[in-house]
């Protein structure tokens, strides 16, 4: 996962605007940074956050 934040916390909110601001789902913002859905969240549900996807963002 090179090039996103490593901190759990600014992933998070690195996460949250590219959903808000760029995609429409988890799945689409994977899909185009080639990044594996399923470790995104395994790693944000270690600290806390889980995927919403009626609100299209981790919490």
């Amino acid at each position: 996962m090179a090039g996103i934040p490593q901190d759990p916390v600014m992933l998070y909110s690195y996460l949250n605007t590219l959903l808000r601001d760029r995609y429409g789902s988890l799945s689409e913002l994977c899909e185009d940074l080639e990044l594996s859905e399923t470790k995104l969240r395994e790693r944000l549900s270690e600290a806390g956050f889980q995927y919403q996807p009626e609100k299209n963002r981790f919490a």
